[in-house]
């Protein structure tokens, strides 16, 4: 395999397309939330902003084992391309859904976008050991990682901006095609690549094509161990996140641009502590951030959820102007950081523990297991604030299960991976 460098052609124009391609699934998501929260009924807008996240996931579940078995068998430089060209049509799609205000047409087109997302992640997982080795291979990661979490936060925050502003429902399609232009067009500049296992079928019978695939992931315990790392961190991130309305509302007492704040410092947190290990991490010694990386997720973010426990702030000036609300995002920001230090190594552990041959399909069967994690989370977070538990509480207890994850990482890489 050639090694190339990260600003070569090999990487810059996949950055881009992952990059934009998070960018217009947040904005649309985030567009769709806001637009029903002012033209439904509270009851309604409250269903469909629970529905919408489930929509988004529910592919990743249901087609990651035909998406990893597609991006074997053929040129995943080729099905990129044809990836942004099926968000390019969704795109379009969504301009008649927001003019026409049909919000079962916009689900519809939702998880459209949820179907093509869980097939372009084992495409961009999968082409990038075959681009980069070692040290390279960490910082390209890192990069995707930090481009990913950009566009998450870019795109809510504009998905909110541009829907409510004059001529939003125009405007707002307007940018998601625009962007999905750009997108398609750097998606063509990545250069072919060979497939990885040519010749190989497609199952499309869900069920079992899933556990075929989870027992393949299984029986190759690297594998096993990245996926399950790579999963907790989902979980951690979206208990985190699921948590940000809940506490603005119920313990700051504040508006939606103080939610909005702690979801742009969490996202830049986990975007820049992927950066951080792109620096940092080498591949001879790849798993050494994690541990403290862990303990650190733990610490600051039951100092998050002490510090959130005793504060009032009704906007984001005084928020600011609080110690305690400085403490706040401080810890909120280092545990993103960590976060991001923690996530990458597994990501580069799975992309090198398995076989090349079917490596986006171990990316497909780490997707399955990221999205029950977090459909889990979410409905375990969504009882406990029923059954009258806080934002701060569920958090607490979400750092001390981390303490309990950790630990297992810590037996299992010193028994079972010394060599890694």
């Amino acid at each position: 395999m050639a090694e190339h460098s990260l600003n070569s052609r090999h990487f810059i124009p996949l950055f881009i397309a992952q990059t934009l391609g998070a960018l217009n699934d947040n904005l649309f998501k985030n567009a769709l939330v806001i637009l029903a929260l002012y033209r439904l009924s509270p009851g309604q807008a409250s269903a469909l902003s629970a529905l919408s996240g489930g929509l988004f996931l529910l592919p990743y579940i249901l087609v990651s084992a035909p998406a990893g078995q597609l991006a074997d068998a053929h040129d995943k430089a080729r099905l990129i391309l044809w990836t942004k060209y099926w968000e390019l049509g969704l795109t379009v799609l969504a301009l008649i859904g927001f003019l026409t205000g049909d919000f079962p047409f916009l689900l519809a087109v939702l998880l459209g976008l949820g179907l093509q997302a869980a097939f372009f992640s084992p495409l961009k997982y999968g082409l990038l050991p075959e681009l980069f080795a070692a040290d390279q291979l960490i910082k390209a990661n890192g990069g995707i990682e930090a481009g990913t979490f950009a566009g998450i936060v870019v795109g809510t925050v504009a998905g909110g901006i541009l829907i409510l502003l004059p001529h939003g429902r125009l405007l707002t399609p307007a940018v998601a095609i625009l962007l999905a232009l750009v997108g398609l067009a750097s998606a063509k500049i990545i250069p072919p690549t060979s497939p990885a296992s040519p010749g190989l079928k497609l199952d499309w019978n869900f069920w079992r094509a899933n556990v075929v695939l989870l027992s393949a992931a299984r029986a190759n315990r690297r594998v096993w161990f990245a996926c399950w790392g790579i999963s907790w961190f989902w979980v951690m991130g979206a208990t985190v996140l699921a948590a940000f309305p809940v506490l603005a509302r119920v313990l700051l007492h504040a508006d939606g641009h103080v939610a909005t704040l702690l979801l742009t410092v969490f996202a830049v947190g986990v975007g820049g502590g992927s950066l951080v290990a792109a620096r940092f991490v080498h591949a001879r010694n790849l798993l050494h951030f994690v541990l403290p990386a862990g303990l650190g997720m733990s610490l600051f973010i039951g100092d998050f959820a002490l510090s959130a426990e005793h504060l009032l702030a009704p906007d984001v000036q005084s928020l600011l102007s609080q110690a305690a609300g400085c403490r706040a995002l401080f810890d909120l920001a280092l545990t993103a950081i960590c976060g991001g230090l923690f996530s990458v190594p597994f990501y580069v552990l799975l992309q090198t523990s398995a076989a090349p041959g079917e490596r986006a399909r171990m990316v497909g069967a780490n997707n399955v297991m990221n999205s029950i994690g977090v459909l889990l989370a979410g409905g375990i977070e969504a009882l406990a604030y029923t059954k009258g538990a806080g934002p701060a509480n569920v958090l607490a207890v979400a750092a001390l299960l981390n303490l309990v994850v950790v630990a297992w990482i810590w037996r299992v890489q010193t028994v079972f991976l010394k060599s890694v």
